[in-house]
């Protein structure tokens, strides 16, 4: 079951890097409400056969690409802790 909450705030840096034309193509990090992260980037679900054998991907769940700059700029943004 689904379960939507509001985002509470972007983690991904004002600019975005050289992919982003406008709104499109421009990969995200957003934090929810709950505290859990919703990231926009390019589905790269069809490379899930390549997943090591001790992971996997749900019917229900999408594998997405970030640019590494933009995990390694939102860094100081995710909590250490739980």
């Amino acid at each position: 079951m689904e379960v939507f909450t509001k985002f509470k705030r972007r983690l991904s840096p004002a600019d975005p890097g050289p992919r982003c034309f406008g709104t499109y193509g421009c990969p995200e990090i957003l934090e929810l409400e709950t505290g859990d992260f919703a990231v926009i980037g390019a589905d790269i679900t069809r490379h899930a056969d390549k997943l090591p054998p001790d992971a996997g991907c749900a019917p229900d769940e999408r594998m997405v690409r970030i640019p590494r700059h933009l995990l390694v700029r939102a860094k100081p943004m995710i909590p250490d802790a739980v």
